[in-house]
């Protein structure tokens, strides 16, 4: 009985082991997906905020020249993160007017990761991820030497 027990404790540990490097191979560094090359601004609608890890991802419907528009996903730092910058899932609700500062995905689709957001009052908040080798570009509060 102690060795089933102890075998079925190895396999436990062994499954831990293999979901978290799963999690852990679904995130990816900034350089994987967007350009620090091609900043852009996007301004319009909050759709919808997915509140989910490993990225909070903001859907904002953009209008383009001539009236036609567009959705575009914007990608933020992880809901832990954004909670510990007082920001949360109630904090964009659909239709709400933002604008959007960040980096075009490398894939020229319609993906942004976003950096800094800000809100009709004008309050900006700071919807990036840390640490995943997007640019030092000063936007990031828990950047070194700021």
């Amino acid at each position: 009985m102690r060795n089933l027990k102890a075998f079925a404790l190895t396999i436990g540990v062994a499954m831990a082991v293999v979901s978290g490097g799963m999690r852990v191979a679904a995130h990816h560094a900034f350089s994987a997906e967007f350009d620090a090359n091609r900043p852009i601004s996007l301004k319009g609608k909050v759709v919808k905020v997915e509140w989910v890890n490993p990225h909070a991802w903001i859907h904002v419907e953009v209008k383009k020249a001539g009236g036609a528009s567009e959705v575009w996903m914007v990608e933020g730092g992880t809901p832990n993160t954004l909670a510990r910058r007082g920001i949360t899932r109630n904090s964009l609700v659909a239709g709400t007017e933002i604008s959007v500062e960040g980096y075009q995905a490398k894939d020229g689709s319609n993906r942004a990761n976003g950096r800094d957001l800000t809100l009709p009052d004008g309050k900006k908040l700071f919807v990036g991820s840390s640490g995943t080798g997007a640019p030092r570009d000063g936007r990031d509060p828990t950047e070194p030497g700021r």
